[in-house]
């Protein structure tokens, strides 16, 4: 696979800036474990209030967090004053998200001056052991920052 271009030096602020203000990430108690060139992994832990009526971790949460691990990945790999949007997604759910915790696994695909294409992979944490639980394939578009 070619070497992703890093057009931001600070790329690694920037997004960690911009995930401090995401407050439905904040809501979910959602951390960042990786922020890398075209990779962005988000954790977040189990809790009651983010479960559907099965005791799983609820897929709105499941999706909210791939697409944002999608998301960062594109910003890593844009130019500096640049924002990233959702432009589309689509979800496969393969098992219930259940464990200590849920991690996505964001990556890029393929990224242009203004839209990237990405890849989350979640995961259902117990302990050492992992279940895939979810893949979203995700758009991303470019826009001016603020």
């Amino acid at each position: 696979m070619p070497e992703h271009v890093v057009r931001n030096p600070g790329f690694e602020q920037t997004v960690r800036d911009s995930f401090a203000r995401q407050g439905l990430m904040t809501t979910y108690g959602a951390l960042l474990e990786r922020v890398e060139p075209g990779r962005v992994d988000i954790a977040v832990p189990f809790a009651d209030a983010l479960t559907q009526q099965a005791g799983y971790v609820h897929a709105g949460v499941t999706t909210a967090v791939a697409d944002t691990a999608c998301g960062y990945a594109a910003l890593t790999l844009m130019a500096p004053g640049s924002e990233v949007l959702s432009v589309e997604f689509k979800t496969n759910l393969l098992a219930p998200a259940r464990g200590d915790r849920i991690v996505a696994r964001g990556r890029v695909v393929r990224s242009g001056r203004t839209i990237t294409v990405c890849q989350a992979d979640v995961f259902g944490v117990a302990g050492a052991s992992e279940t895939h639980c979810a893949t979203m394939v995700a758009t991303m578009i470019r826009v001016d920052a603020d």
